[in-house]
């Protein structure tokens, strides 16, 4: 079996999956993020990118989301693989 190695979530493509670790924000930012759903634990997967480093469309149980990239950075991600 493969070793799987930590990401931050805005590394990921379209299309791959990964496993929320940790989120490295602020207090402010942490319960944003959380109140969306991205907590320890849950499951996240890359539905698209935008163009020009635009946002990331993510999708976290049945909900979608759009990310700003440098938010995204700081959820650290370890990847599914499938």
């Amino acid at each position: 079996m493969k070793k799987s190695h930590a990401h931050t979530l805005d590394a990921l493509h379209p299309g791959e999956t990964g496993t929320i670790l940790a989120l490295h924000t602020g207090a402010e930012l942490y319960r944003r993020l959380a109140a969306l759903g991205l907590r320890v634990g849950k499951h996240v997967r890359i539905l698209r990118r935008g163009r020009f480093a635009g946002p990331l469309h993510v999708r976290v149980g049945t909900t979608d989301l759009m990310l700003r990239p440098s938010d995204a950075c700081c959820i650290q991600v370890q990847r599914s693989h499938l």
